[in-house]
């Protein structure tokens, strides 16, 4: 097993340093327990070191989840526990699955134990969602299904939070994308691009994700760097689907006229269907 659970002044800390997740997490835990509770499983929100800082669980399991330390303090990354969901996941940068004897440490051998890592409004790992049970069925179709609702809470959780660190600018999602992160951008009032999630980022080939801030001039593109023109197609693209492909709602959204927004869609040789 693991080391033991961290005292309530360490745990606090670690709630601290996770700063807007722990604001705006609440809803989609609480959401993802409902969805999970019927086949016996635990939720559990981790940092990006592997400490889980949040549980959500039926309270009769409460006692085994604290032995299998199942519980908020509990450090689940591989250097501390080997092989299992959170700590895997967080190395792969992927969903996984682990069930029973796959888990590095015996003493888990019992566990069946799901997890996705999450994106923060940076495009940096922000932590792991995980769903385990002590109570597990050997079905990789639940492990399958499990891995898709986490995924789909991790994309959640991430549009929350980006909405959330941005809610004084101009926000478009550049379609659905098929990743763990949603492709999304902030707009500020010069339509400059100041903020894109990790998806956005590999979108629009910004290398430099530990960069929280982008500048990006929709009005200056540069000849002889064609990533700047696609990024400006897409947050076009990305804003003309959310206005059901009407031109003065995009523009609106994008912060300039309805002639420049034609002017731009001619010179990227955009033909609207």
């Amino acid at each position: 097993m693991a080391e033991e659970l961290l005292c309530s002044a360490e745990l606090r800390q670690a709630r601290e340093r996770m700063g807007l997740t722990m604001k705006i997490c609440d809803p989609e835990l609480d959401r993802l327990q409902k969805i999970v509770s019927a086949l016996d499983y635990d939720v559990l929100l981790a940092d990006p070191s592997g400490v889980v800082v949040a549980r959500r669980g039926a309270p009769p399991f409460e006692k085994g989840c604290r032995r299998w330390h199942l519980w908020p303090g509990a450090n689940w990354s591989e250097a501390e526990a080997g092989t299992n969901g959170i700590g895997t996941c967080l190395v792969e940068g992927t969903a996984v699955t682990v069930h029973g004897r796959h888990h590095w440490r015996t003493g888990l051998r019992y566990l069946t134990c799901s997890a996705v890592p999450f994106y923060g409004p940076n495009g940096q790992v922000a932590g792991a969602l995980d769903v385990s049970s002590m109570r597990p069925q050997t079905s990789d179709r639940i492990g399958v299904m499990m891995e898709a609702i986490l995924i789909d809470t991790a994309r959640r959780l991430e549009r929350r939070s980006f909405l959330e660190a941005f809610r004084h600018r101009s926000v478009i999602l550049l379609g659905d994308g098929p990743g763990i992160s949603l492709p999304m951008v902030a707009l500020d009032e010069a339509r400059m691009i100041v903020g894109a999630t990790r998806a956005a980022r590999n979108l629009l080939n910004i290398e430099n994700c530990d960069t929280t801030g982008i500048c990006f001039d929709l009005d200056n593109l540069k000849d002889g760097k064609p990533n700047f023109q696609e990024a400006e197609r897409s947050v076009i693209e990305g804003a003309l689907a959310m206005s059901q492909g009407k031109i003065a709602p995009a523009a609106r959204l994008l912060g300039i006229s309805r002639s420049t927004l034609h002017r731009k869609l001619k010179s990227i040789g955009f033909h609207q269907a």
